[in-house]
Formats: C-alpha cells, sequence, structure tokens
C-alpha cells in the first residue's frame, strides 16, 4: 500500500513537469490541425449532409416536425451537428491517443528511470513486436468482455462497475507490459505482473475512472455546439494528461517493485548457500 500510495503522488509530481506537459501537448498540435481542418473543409457540407438524411427519414421527420410544434425547434437545429460531432470525436480522440501511446510511454518510462533509477539494469525482456502483440490481444479481450456485458449495464449498480474493471484490467496488461519491457527480463515480467495483479489491477481502474472524466466537459449543453472545436481539443489535453499520469504511476510503481526485486536477489542467494553450509 506505500508503495502504491508513493507512486501516485510520484506521478502527479511529474505530470507538473515541463517535459511531461510539452509531451502532452505535442499530440494536441496534430489533433488541432485535424479538427479545425475538418471543422474549415467539411464542416457545413457534413452537417447539411447528415440533415438531409435526417429529413428523408419519414420516421425521424415526423419526430422533428412534432418537436417543432412542441417548441423544440432549438433541439432540432442541433441534432445535426452534435450527430457529426459524435461521429468525428471518437476517429480524432483515438488519433491522438495513438499518438501518445507511441510517444509517451516510452519518454516516460526514460524520464522515470533517468531521474530515479539510473543503476537499475536493463534486460530488455519484451520487443516492439511482443508489446503490440500483447496490447492489440488485450484490446479484442478487452472489447468482447464489454460487448458480452452489455446487457448487464442496465442495472444500475452494474454499469458503475464493470466497464471500469474492464478497461482497468486492459490498462494493467498494456501497461505493466510496456513499462517493463525494456528494463525487466521475460521471466521478471511474468513475475512481477503475478506478485502485484491486485495493486496494478486497481490502478488500472483508477485510472479508468480518471479517463472517463474529461467526458464531463460535454455536459455544457449547446455551449459545446458553439465552442465545439476547443471543447474537443480541451477534451483531447485531458484524455492526454489522464494517459500521462497513468504512465507515470504505473512506471514509478512497476520499476520500484523491479528494483526491490533485484536488491532482494542477493540476499535470498546467500541465505541458500548459508543453508547448504549449514546441512553440511
Amino acid at each position: 500500500m506505500q508503495r502504491l500510495a508513493d507512486s501516485f503522488w510520484r506521478a502527479c509530481a511529474y505530470c507538473l513537469l515541463p517535459r511531461v506537459i510539452g509531451l502532452s501537448l505535442l499530440p494536441l498540435v496534430l489533433a488541432g490541425l485535424l479538427v479545425f481542418g475538418f471543422m474549415f473543409f467539411f464542416w457545413e457540407g457534413a452537417v447539411a449532409s447528415v440533415r438531409a438524411t435526417l429529413e428523408s427519414w419519414l420516421l425521424v421527420d415526423s419526430l422533428l416536425r412534432w418537436l417543432d410544434s412542441m417548441g423544440g425547434a432549438a433541439l432540432r437545429s442541433m441534432l445535426a451537428p452534435l450527430i457529426v460531432l459524435a461521429l468525428v470525436l471518437p476517429v480524432v480522440v483515438v488519433i491522438s491517443l495513438l499518438l501518445v501511446a507511441l510517444c509517451m510511454t516510452p519518454a516516460m518510462v526514460s524520464l522515470v528511470s533517468e531521474r530515479r533509477f539510473p543503476g537499475l539494469e536493463k534486460r530488455r525482456g519484451g520487443s516492439l513486436l511482443q508489446s503490440v502483440a500483447a496490447s492489440l490481444g488485450a484490446t479484442v479481450v478487452a472489447v468482447l468482455l464489454l460487448l458480452l456485458s452489455l446487457p448487464l449495464w442496465l442495472i444500475p449498480p452494474l454499469v458503475m462497475v464493470l466497464p471500469p474493471l474492464i478497461w482497468g484490467w486492459l490498462t494493467y496488461r498494456v501497461f505493466g507490459f510496456d513499462v517493463l519491457a525494456e528494463h525487466a527480463s521475460a521471466d521478471e515480467r511474468r513475475a512481477l505482473l503475478a506478485e502485484h495483479r491486485m495493486p496494478m489491477l486497481a490502478m488500472g481502474v483508477i485510472c479508468g475512472y480518471l479517463g472517463a472524466a474529461p467526458s464531463l466537459i460535454w455536459a455544457m449543453g449547446t455551449l459545446t455546439i458553439v465552442l465545439a472545436p476547443f471543447v474537443v481539443l480541451l477534451s483531447i489535453w485531458l484524455y492526454t494528461l489522464v494517459f500521462a499520469f497513468s504512465t507515470a504511476w504505473f512506471t514509478h510503481y512497476a520499476l520500484a517493485a523491479l528494483q526491490a526485486r533485484r536488491d532482494a536477489e542477493p540476499v535470498a542467494e546467500s541465505e541458500v548457500l548459508l543453508g547448504r553450509e549449514g546441512a553440511a
């Protein structure tokens, strides 16, 4: 528990470092170019196409006319832009998070190891190909679990428990591999992930809840439509900061556990030798 809390506060402090803030802004620049490029070149055409499609469906058009008669003209005007945003935002967020995963995880592991564990030997027990394969495999399993658990989301308490648990497991599997790939051997990595499964799973669940926090800014109502480009960028930056914190937290915890394991190795070996000498 002490190591969990220590790594948590260290991760919070690392998120305030200029280097980490710079890394969080790097994907934001590309995401900003994508968002503003879409808004400039395709926004009006996309909204017009979605509105025309909705009006061509008799059932939807009847519903829209009923909203007009009930004084819901504002909701009618918001519907098409909301649908376009709902389609565009996940694509932009996914692209940005992929860039974060590619750029930030290695940089954060390097930063933590340089500042806190400069003498920790790099045994390189995992390659980039293995990391990608492990991430894809865990992601497929997590998506399948989410789909299979959808009926259970109708039960109010479970909808607040199951998705964070699944994303927490995914975070634990992905980060657990990535942050140890360079410093730990394959045997050390497997042993550490087994020994620290519950604390790292708890870290993943907490990070899953934190990852849902940026979506709350979309609850501002009609103001999100007016400020859509800026809200998108703000949400992406918040997602990136959560990712940076999660990476730093797992890195501090995992490398500290690896250091403690290696520090205990000579003691264990000497105890074995003393036991053999005593038996002789």
